[in-house]
């Protein structure tokens, strides 16, 4: 059953989008492989909850939204959502600073778009997005990731079942799962981990043209 509400709280709709961007990035490959072989060193896990943190805090949260404004803000314009190449080069920004990890397959298109889709769903008081996103993300729980380098250096990436893979079982009752099975999210306001420079001084990517 989706978790549609007829008019969800701010709170709600922003716990939601949280959870949305929190499993786009678990979902997402290139960077599940980097912290399954601690390419963000032996903290590559936690660094993962707070990349989640990061992108959330791109968007103005809907809780301050529904806050009146005050008679000095008045002349101001609302805090704007980014747009998606923003996310995307934020994506591959991190990916470097933080996992060295130099994503040149395009991959960060498609969580940007999760993430904006999310947004929008949330803003519009919709969870069935983020209800599949949650769905797929307990069909990979418990998985690690395979990858095989083929001739020429092309990639193609496996999800492959753990040993105790116990998330076969009880599959109707995944629609329903509860937000604290979800992934974690770091606090925006947590410090960000410091960058790592190589020997060089070299931390900012090129974002590759199209």
């Amino acid at each position: 059953m989706a978790s549609t509400q007829a008019d969800p709280s701010p709170e709600t709709r922003q716990q939601q989008f949280e959870q949305g961007v929190a499993i786009s990035l678990h979902l997402w490959l290139s960077l599940t492989v980097a912290v399954q072989n601690s390419l963000g060193g032996p903290s590559s896990e936690d660094k993962r909850d707070w990349f989640a943190g990061a992108i959330v805090d791109m968007f103005p949260s809907f809780v301050d939204l529904a806050k009146p404004r005050k008679p000095s803000s008045s002349q101001k314009p609302p805090p704007q959502d980014p747009v998606a190449d923003d996310v995307e080069a934020t994506l591959l920004q991190v990916m470097w600073d933080e996992f060295e990890t130099n994503v040149d397959d395009d991959s960060e298109v498609e969580v940007a778009e999760r993430v904006l889709k999310a947004r929008a769903q949330c803003a519009a008081g919709s969870f069935e997005f983020v209800d599949e996103l949650r769905r797929r993300w307990l069909a990979t729980k418990g998985k690690t990731v395979q990858v095989q380098v083929e001739d020429g250096g092309d990639q193609e990436t496996d999800w492959e079942s753990a040993d105790d893979d116990e998330d076969d079982e009880g599959s109707e009752e995944d629609e329903d799962v509860q937000m604290d099975e979800a992934p974690a999210l770091v606090a925006a306001t947590k410090e960000r981990p410091p960058p790592e420079v190589d020997e060089d001084g070299f931390t900012k990517v090129t974002r590759k043209k199209r």
